[in-house]
């Protein structure tokens, strides 16, 4: 078995709008384990750096006044396929085109106001986990549940 970790945040408006539980609950209840998470602000440098490739994007700059508009809720999920897993749960970027039962088919309208960012590649994820959480935040452990999950 190959397990991968994925990066998953909450934006501002999913943590304005108390859906960080229902979020959680969300990849708990498909398996996958928790191995960082942490509520942060920040910097108009740091989400410049996260958001990069889209740069050159007529958005960009709305988009980063909102990411820094309030409290993310930045998080390492581990487990198979993490990162495939993770988007098929948050649904499409635009709400809209959401399947109900996603995260986004269920908490949003908007694409800009679309609650969770998730990796798009393990490659990402490995880049954006380095960028959001230093060495030693993202913890290694076995949950009890394991061998329930996985055969």
């Amino acid at each position: 078995m190959t397990t991968e970790q994925t990066f998953i945040a909450i934006k501002p408006d999913g943590v304005q709008r108390g859906l960080v539980g229902p979020i959680i609950s969300r990849f708990e209840a498909r398996g996958f384990k928790l191995a960082a998470i942490k509520l942060v602000t920040p910097s108009k440098e740091h989400l410049e750096a996260h958001y990069a490739d889209l740069s050159s994007k007529p958005f960009f700059p709305g988009l980063i006044k909102y990411m820094s508009s309030g409290p993310i809720c930045a998080m390492v999920w581990e487990g198979r396929d993490a990162v495939k897993t993770g988007r098929t749960l948050l649904g499409a970027t635009n709400p809209l085109a959401s399947a109900p039962g996603t995260i986004r088919g269920d908490f949003a309208l908007d694409v800009g106001r679309n609650v969770c960012h998730g990796s798009d590649s393990v490659e990402n994820a490995k880049k954006e986990i380095a960028l959001w959480f230093k060495e030693g935040e993202v913890i290694s452990w076995k949950s009890a549940q394991h061998d329930w999950i996985y055969e």
